[in-house]
């Protein structure tokens, strides 16, 4: 579904060296690794928004690096994103940031965009949150808005960058959780980048991980827990030992 190969890319230094990644169908991806190992720019490379400077980016079989503007603007509708802060606009309220990326990508009548603004604040478990403004919110109702956001598009492929970032253990499992259901629900492709392990782990089907800009490990959740690589298994269990 989503491969990258022999991705580079530089800027005052090397940032991503020679990554090979390939994401399936209907899986529900994890992407970890240390801070500024390359994560987020993988997640800009899928979308379009940042070229390598070699490699190969191809996404449903479409070379995406070969993409005109017109051809890109039609492959985004296909993707939802969820930035790591967020996005919310302050002067909108929940409604109108919602229902951003439908009215910026596609020509709806505005009671089509309402109902589906509607559905998916139910889904997110915010009915009635239409009116209220991101200011008005906490960190997780924030988080929920944004899920909203990134799926309102009905979007084969939803990328997630940091999803639970500032939230406590137990907001933040259930916005993992919010996340699973809504992959199964949709059967869509999901990369997600996160820093919570523990609760990352619980949710995902396959695993990679990148250190110093490079692929070290991609396997199924349960060959990265049982790693053999110590680098793996350190940062995985946050233990210097391997495993048993």
């Amino acid at each position: 579904m989503i491969r990258l190969e022999g991705v580079c890319k530089s800027f005052d230094r090397a940032v991503l060296s020679e990554v090979d990644l390939d994401v399936p169908e209907s899986c529900l991806f994890g992407l970890i690794g240390p801070g500024a190992s390359g994560k987020s720019l993988l997640l800009r490379m899928i979308t379009g928004l940042m070229r390598p400077d070699s490699g190969k980016v191809t996404v449903g079989g479409s070379d995406v690096l070969a993409m005109g503007d017109m051809q890109l603007h039609e492959y985004r509708k296909g993707i939802g994103m969820l930035f790591q802060n967020n996005a919310l606009f302050d002067f909108m309220t929940v409604a109108e940031n919602i229902a951003f990326p439908l009215r910026r990508l596609f020509d709806l009548p505005e009671a089509e965009i309402a109902e589906r603004v509607a559905e998916r604040l139910l889904r997110v478990d915010l009915p009635g949150f239409e009116g209220r403004v991101p200011a008005g919110l906490s960190g997780g109702q924030k988080k929920r808005v944004g899920v909203a956001r990134a799926t309102v598009t009905r979007a084969p492929i939803v990328l997630y960058d940091e999803p639970a970032a500032g939230l406590d253990p137990v907001t933040s499992q259930k916005i993992f959780d919010l996340l699973r259901a809504e992959q199964r629900a949709a059967n869509s492709t999901v990369v997600m980048v996160s820093s919570d392990l523990d609760r990352l782990l619980t949710v995902t089907d396959r695993v990679a991980m990148m250190l110093d800009g490079r692929l070290i490990f991609e396997g199924t959740t349960e060959q990265a827990k049982n790693a053999t690589d110590p680098r793996v298994y350190q940062f995985v269990h946050g233990k210097l030992d391997g495993p048993l």
